[in-house]
């Protein structure tokens, strides 16, 4: 394909060789789109630059790529938009940085794009990941984690000598990617010859381009779209019989299914095409570690069973069936391998290699193409971010993956040909899977990003262009931890701590225990305990101190130990050249490994330093947060009275001994070093509260929410109303309890109100607790000071309410009891005050015979509603019309009732006969 030289080939002013576009993108889709991207990118001649001619185009476009996987955008893009920005880049050559999600992903996408340039990796193009670099002054395309250009972006907020940001995989909205699209643009505004281009996966992008804006501010970026890349594509459903998720996580029978169901679907794809590559997509690293277990587990045994089969033949060869179970390479792809198994796994078969299953997490869902995958294996799950506010937790759950993300893995299969999904769940579960991933922001802990805002002098996002609002409640309490860390100040300002945490690649709170921590086990002990909490490996029993041990004694050899002392090493060299800036945590005696490790966890995270509560197995814990927490089952940290939790999370059944949150990493701490390390959230003061109905008051001594000493005082004036002010808020009047003369008091009140209005006083609890000290205060002040509750009628304080002089007719307006024609006096029971109901009067229907109008309450303004009794005292009507119940309905009554009480009187005429509450013998 020949390109416009105006656009890529036009030599520039400078010594730079331009990219072949032509040769890089021979086979890829998007190539058929570089016209469109071009002239999108284009924003016309510089006026502002002196020496720019009509013909030259200035640099400082924007533009979203909306383009599927695989169609070649990650390896095309970058090569364009420098070839772009050469023109620009006046006696220098361009530098182009391009973001990738993961650390694979860069090295992959450089080692690549390398290759069809004809050049070294680390020349023209390189790439920079956390701990690895090749890249250097002749870079022109250079790939790197959005954490890495986050953390240049602070140290050099103009990017000075970057003439373009391309933004990749916008769409899996990561933390870190949505912060970079809202600081980009501020920089823009700054620096309108920076060029920024997003790259999206997904049908999200007009929601980018609205977010990074057109060149010139007027509407929203050009969106450049590109056909699919997408071959035929067979979908199978093959559901487990059990389920996917048991208490304990991702079930065991759930992984052996999709083994097996690897295996068998891997054997039947090879039989017809022997190039088909399988890549099978689990959750998390754990399950990926499982699951290529067991498929080369069943790989060998069916190539035993082949072999035993075979018996003594000779010749004829193994078959390819045979030849695909016997032979298969499994690779395991995720966060946690090293380098070289990261790359082994995302390049291509060998020619007449064996054939591969590749075992992977969500890493190679879209920012990554495996060569030679045809046939998927999907277990329908993911791994996110999620924050439990109620508990103080925050960590990695594992979730049924969105039908986007199931989508992006099925289409993996048909890039390079027709290709085959096996999901192994059922439709069902797919239709109600969520639509897409929830946005890391929404979900994640945002201690870090505040801390990013901070620095970037964006306090809480303020007046940034994010994708997504942060949620207030998730920055708010990551601004505090940021305050308690000296990390800003009051005003969320970055202090000069917090732009040293910043520069360390670790939650500020790990950052911070590395910097302290180097007083207690020196820069390489501390090290060691922050890249252990930092990285993702697993603890055996939750036992911090026993990895780290095993790791430490690990030979060379071992992927996960060297990659741990590789990132020890750069945090002790960080610790070394920054820990001067901070007044180091000063410890007493020399500790052991296990209590050096507890120390350092338990001075990131102060809230999770947790005690064993008495009385229970030896496993349940309450952290200084007010979370219980479980230890796994069998964990060796049993039984130890103190421990520093670095990662607790929810969990149900056995693993979390009954708490519903698990610990699944801490370390041991003795009683001083706890109190030591987690100092500030220390108090002693005397906690009184109104309990059984009194006041009682303890000394407390509390590190958070864990009680260390108890010792029972009396209390002062002051506790005592503070802690009756207490019980109140939350429990209301109750607490003090309603006699029947008080309770009768306030209905008869709250009648008045409602009918009445002023003066009468509103007796609904909310206002009578508003007005205390217009009525109970002498009352408050005896139980303040240990006068017990059953000994206060609250019917006198409220008589402190009725207003003079109106109290004269008060039992006039709403009487306690009404006189009816038998001379008995019945009581009146009137609504309770929040109820609009009417006052009852329950009386036998003998005792109001003759009584024609009925009775009307509060100067006439309320009839009474009249429950007229059997003899049994049961409700024979309800009428507040009784004229209209002696001419009508008493009929009917008396009919059936007269056989029924036969002593008692039952008047053919109710007006004349008279009322009584006797039989007709004690009449």
């Amino acid at each position: 394909m020949t390109q416009p030289a105006s656009r890529t080939t036009q030599p520039p002013r400078s010594r730079y060789r331009p990219f072949d576009l032509e040769a890089i993108g021979a086979g890829l889709i998007f190539a058929r789109s570089l016209d469109d991207l071009a002239a999108a990118l284009t924003v016309g001649p510089d006026e502002s630059r002196p020496g720019t001619s009509a013909a030259e185009p200035s640099a400082g476009g924007t533009a979203v790529v909306q383009a599927p996987p695989g169609t070649g955008k990650t390896t095309l893009v970058p090569p364009l938009v420098a070839n772009l920005a050469a023109g620009t880049a006046a006696n220098r050559q361009p530098r182009i940085v391009v973001t990738q999600p993961r650390r694979v992903a860069a090295r992959s996408a450089a080692r690549r794009l390398a290759f069809l340039d004809g050049s070294n990796l680390g020349g023209r193009v390189g790439y920079t990941v956390r701990g690895e670099r090749q890249a250097g002054a002749q870079t022109l395309v250079e790939f790197v984690t959005p954490g890495i250009l986050l953390r240049r972006l602070l140290a050099d907020p103009g990017l000075e000598g970057t003439d373009a940001v391309i933004l990749d995989e916008v769409h899996e909205r990561g933390l870190e990617t949505d912060l970079l699209l809202g600081m980009l643009g501020e920089v823009r505004q700054l620096r309108a010859d920076l060029t920024l281009v997003a790259m999206s996966a997904t049908l999200d992008a007009p929601r980018f381009a609205s977010l990074i804006g057109a060149h010139d501010g007027a509407g929203p970026a050009p969106v450049v779209d590109c056909p699919s890349a997408l071959h035929p594509l067979e979908v199978r459903w093959a559901p487990a019989a059990g389920p996917r998720l048991d208490e304990r996580g991702v079930a065991r029978g759930f992984l052996d299914h999709i083994a097996s169901t690897a295996v068998a679907a891997h054997a039947e794809a090879l039989a017809g095409d022997p190039a088909v590559d399988a890549l099978v997509f689990v959750p998390g690293a754990w399950e990926v570690q499982q699951v290529a277990a067991l498929i080369r587990d069943k790989v060998r045994s069916a190539g035993r069973s082949m072999i035993a089969s075979a018996g003594g033949r000779t010749g004829g060869g193994t078959g390819t069936e045979e030849a695909g179970t016997r032979n298969t390479e499994v690779l395991e792809l995720h966060g946690q391998a090293d380098a070289s198994t990261q790359d082994r796994a995302v390049s291509g078969r060998e020619p007449g290699g064996a054939p591969r299953v590749i075992v992977s997490t969500s890493l190679a869902e879209s920012s990554l193409t495996v060569p030679g995958v045809r046939l998927v294996i999907d277990s329908g799950l993911s791994r996110e971010p999620r924050r439990d506010a109620a508990r103080g937790m925050s960590g990695l759950v594992t979730v049924s993956a969105s039908r986007a993300s199931a989508d992006q893995r099925a289409g993996r299969a048909a890039r390079q040909g027709p290709g085959t999904v096996l999901r192994c769940y059922d439709q069902k579960t797919f239709g109600a899977a969520p639509a897409h991933p929830t946005p890391e922001i929404a979900v994640a802990d945002l201690t870090a990003a505040a801390l990013v805002l901070a620095c970037w002098g964006a306090p809480g996002g303020e007046g940034l262009q994010l994708p997504d609002t942060p949620p207030a409640a998730a920055m708010d309490e990551a601004l505090r931890t940021l305050h308690d860390l000296g990390a800003i100040d009051d005003n969320g300002r970055a202090t000069e701590l917090g732009q040293i945490l910043s520069r360390v690649p670790a939650d500020p709170r790990l950052g911070r225990a590395l910097l302290d921590g180097a007083a207690i086990a020196g820069p390489q002990g501390a090290a060691d305990v922050v890249a252990l909490v930092a990285g993702d490996q697993r603890a055996p029993g939750a036992d911090l101190a026993k990895l780290l041990a095993s790791l430490r004694a690990a030979g060379r050899g071992d992927p996960a130990a060297r990659r741990w002392r590789e990132e020890a090493r750069r945090l002790a060299e960080i610790a070394r050249q920054e820990g001067t800036a901070v007044v180091p945590f000063r410890s007493g005696a020399p500790l052991g490994a296990a209590e050096t490790a507890g120390q350092i966890v338990a001075l990131a995270f102060p809230e999770r330093v947790a005690r064993r509560v008495n009385g229970a197995s030896g496993q349940t814990y309450l952290l200084a947060s007010g979370t219980r927490a479980g230890l796994p089952a069998g964990s060796p940290l049993a039984g130890h009275e103190w421990l520093a939790v670095a990662e607790v999370s929810r969990a149900q059944g056995r693993d979390a001994a009954g708490t519903g949150a698990v610990i699944r990493a801490a370390a041991p701490l003795e009683a001083d070093t706890a109190e030591a390390a987690a100092e500030t959230l220390l108090t002693d003061r005397v906690e009184a509260r109104f309990e059984a109905g009194r006041v009682a008051a303890r000394r407390e001594r509390r590190l958070g929410a864990i009680v260390l000493t108890s010792t029972p005082v009396k209390p002062s004036a002051a506790e005592g109303r503070e802690a009756v002010a207490r019980a109140l808020a939350s429990g209301g009047l109750g607490i003090i309890g309603w006699s029947e003369s008080a309770e009768t008091l306030l209905r008869r009140l709250a009648m008045l109100h409602r009918e009445l209005g002023e003066p009468w006083p509103d007796v609904a609890e909310p206002a009578l607790l508003a007005r205390l000290a217009d009525w109970l205060s002498p009352e408050l002040e005896a139980l303040a000071g240990g006068k017990p509750a059953a000994s206060v009628n609250l019917a006198e304080p409220l008589r402190r309410l009725l207003p003079w002089p109106d109290a004269a007719r008060f039992d006039d307006l709403v009487p306690e009891r009404l006189q009816v024609p038998s001379g008995s006096r019945v009581r009146i029971d009137y609504p309770a005050p929040e109820d609009a109901g009417r006052p009852v009067v329950a009386v036998k229907l003998q005792e109001c015979f003759g009584w024609a109008e009925t009775p009307r309450l509060v100067d006439g303004r309320v009839p009474v509603l009249f429950h007229l009794l059997s003899p049994a005292g049961r409700p024979l009507a309800v009428t507040d019309d009784l004229a209209s119940f002696w001419s009508g309905p008493y009929a009917q009554v008396r009919a059936e009732m007269r056989g029924r009480y036969p002593k008692h009187p039952w008047p053919e005429d109710p007006w004349t006969a008279p009322a009584t509450a006797r039989t007709k013998n004690r009449m």
